[in-house]
């Protein structure tokens, strides 16, 4: 087995299934054997992304770290993580890697630029930290693509309640809520959505599947990501 993609999970354990969910579909297989290889460290007690950007809560980078080297350990030739949030610790964990891990921004601007159109705005929908970080905007921008992200007071009332929601298993409630944030940056002026947490493909097919055909999927982008370095190397 050449290559063995790695997958730093648990933030959330349901957004990791979601991936790996994502993993299986982005590759055209026909038997088991043709499916791509995995290792998954799906440990949810690493600490509260949002918090600890917050200021509020304990250093997730321990936690991430430790797994990151278990993933190595087990003999990974590249990793993914399935959360938007903990790329803010991208280059502090790939100082630690042997294996590159795949940056789940640059897989969603490869996915936007395919599909953009001239004229075209993007709304991030993505989590306080991530947005005051500009972990998508900085991107956006240097690709020449105009956003739109959410006001405090939509983070606040409808996006991180939702995210929470997702989290704790409450579908129903996430899924209102986080429709009503995407909804809002569509109301405003976005022709399109990126699902910038990974909660928020989870949110939307249980409660507006409509908007999936305007949204793109970072997760979705990421695994397609992981299937060219299966194939290729890439």
């Amino acid at each position: 087995m050449a290559r063995l993609i790695g997958v730093l999970g648990g933030m959330g354990p349901l957004a990791t299934l979601d991936f790996l969910h994502q993993l299986l579909q982005a590759r055209a297989a026909r038997r088991d054997q043709d499916h791509v290889p995995t290792v998954t460290w799906n440990v949810p007690q690493i600490p509260d992304r949002q918090l600890a950007l917050a200021g509020t809560g304990e250093d997730p980078l321990p936690a991430m770290r430790e797994g990151i080297a278990r993933l190595n350990a087990a003999g990974a030739t590249c990793i993914a993580i399935p959360c938007n949030t903990a790329h803010l610790w991208w280059d502090a964990l790939g100082a630690h890697s042997a294996a590159p891990i795949l940056h789940i921004v640059d897989a969603t601007i490869d996915a936007l630029r395919a599909r953009h159109r001239p004229g075209e705005r993007i709304g991030i929908i993505a989590t306080r930290g991530a947005l005051a970080q500009r972990l998508y905007q900085a991107r956006l921008e240097a690709a020449g693509l105009d956003y739109l992200t959410h006001s405090p007071q939509e983070l606040d009332d409808l996006f991180t309640p939702g995210c929470y929601a997702i989290k704790a298993g409450d579908i129903a409630t996430g899924g209102r809520l986080i429709a009503d944030a995407a909804q809002r940056l569509l109301g405003r002026g976005a022709t399109q959505l990126v699902m910038a947490c990974t909660e928020v493909p989870i949110a939307l097919r249980h409660a507006a599947p409509q908007l999936l055909a305007v949204s793109t999927d970072p997760a979705q982008a990421l695994a397609r990501a992981c299937v060219r370095h299966w194939e290729h190397g890439a």
